[in-house]
């Protein structure tokens, strides 16, 4: 659909998208198909725009793929690219269902560790693994992820021969198109929470479990007067200097951007490491703090990605040094940072970062998942 897309607009860069959608509809699915399967293509666009939790209208999507699925002809439900739609529409609300009910399991989990000093370290844990792992246990949507699966099989079968998954269909692996192995990858800190479950087990006295389990509970947390920013997350980074941006820099030459690793990374980390923000090249990253005491001394944590974990990395506060070329921390873990008073005492901050000039790669190597700037 893509490469219909852009010939036609190389064609006419003037045609609107959503004729050439109605093209597309009415040539490869069929002409009462024209506007409903072009504007359910657009839905499946809007899917992808905006927090996810918050995006409502990934059901109603669906609602309307099922209604057009119910009223299509022997021949259509054979088609493959009617059915490509379909999968997505499926998969997408899906992942949604799977995002609201582990997030609520992630925060009951809280809940109760918030509770350990009344109720007992252990018991905590015990209690808040368990209701974690009704993510597996006691999964949401099973019919839709039945359907999925459906039709992973019916478009293996198709003349398109579509590999959706490395196990059952071959394919070559999850990056290149096999999105059905990651059906059901945690959509939460479910991986990292028991990981330091595991950890915390080990340790010897209450009083050191339970400041581990503190430390889970406040990890957000930058004490008062401080900040913390999600660079994992694409809507929780109020500090960062975004630049001009794609519309006057679409190749993000100048800007930060959000990104994701390739490959899905095994490792239990937490939710915000799987994600992070950077420039590309030798740009420099910067996040800009207002508004700060200026008689404070400030600390600064940084939990930095490990791509391209042999490129050094340099960290200046308005001109001062905080910290010298370094490599990053391998495996990665927070570091923490003293901030000169005196780039704080006229109450704004510009942290910059660089990466080590001239070293190429893929542009790569100054990237970072969690910002804290903790007044002390």
């Amino acid at each position: 659909m893509n490469k219909c897309i852009w010939s036609r607009l190389g064609w006419d860069p003037q045609t609107p998208i959503i004729d050439i959608l109605r093209e597309y509809s009415r040539y490869f699915i069929g002409e009462r198909y024209t506007d409903d399967f072009a504007q359910g293509l657009l839905a499946l666009e809007r899917n992808w725009r905006g927090p996810l939790a918050a995006n409502v209208g990934v059901y109603t999507t669906l609602q309307q793929f099922q209604t057009l699925e119910e009223m299509a002809s022997p021949w259509t439900l054979k088609n493959w690219r009617f059915l490509q739609a379909l999968y997505r529409a499926y998969y997408d609300a899906y992942v949604r269902s799977r995002l609201l009910y582990e997030s609520s399991l992630e925060e009951q989990a809280m809940s109760l560790l918030r509770q350990a000093k009344r109720i007992g370290s252990l018991l905590a844990i015990a209690e808040a693994e368990h209701i974690l792992d009704r993510a597996v246990t006691q999964p949401v949507s099973t019919g839709w992820r039945t359907r999925i699966f459906q039709l992973a099989e019916a478009l293996f079968q198709s003349p398109a021969h579509m590999q959706l998954s490395v196990h059952l269909y071959q394919g070559q692996e999850e990056v290149r198109g096999a999105n059905l192995d990651g059906v059901d990858y945690p959509l939460n800190n479910r991986p990292w929470l028991k990981d330091r479950f595991a950890a915390i087990r080990q340790l010897t006295t209450e009083e050191q479990r339970l400041e581990a389990i503190k430390e889970i509970v406040e990890w957000t947390n930058p004490g008062p007067g401080g900040f913390y920013d999600d660079l994992g997350s694409s809507v929780e980074q109020p500090h960062v200097v975004k630049g001009p941006g794609y519309e006057h820099d679409p190749q993000f030459l100048r800007s930060p951007q959000h990104r994701y690793p390739y490959r899905k990374d095994p490792r239990p980390i937490r939710l915000s490491w799987r994600g992070f923000s950077g420039p590309l090249n030798d740009a420099p990253f910067r996040m800009r703090y207002t508004n700060l005491d200026p008689e404070a001394r400030y600390r600064i944590r940084i939990v930095y990605s490990d791509l391209a974990p042999e490129i050094k990395v340099r960290l200046e506060a308005n001109g001062y040094e905080v910290h010298p070329w370094m490599l990053k921390p391998v495996p990665r873990q927070p570091v923490e940072f003293a901030i000169p008073q005196e780039a704080t005492r006229h109450g704004e901050l510009v942290l910059t970062w660089q990466r080590e000039p001239g070293r190429g790669h893929s542009g790569v190597g100054c990237e970072m998942s969690e910002v804290w700037l903790i007044k002390i």
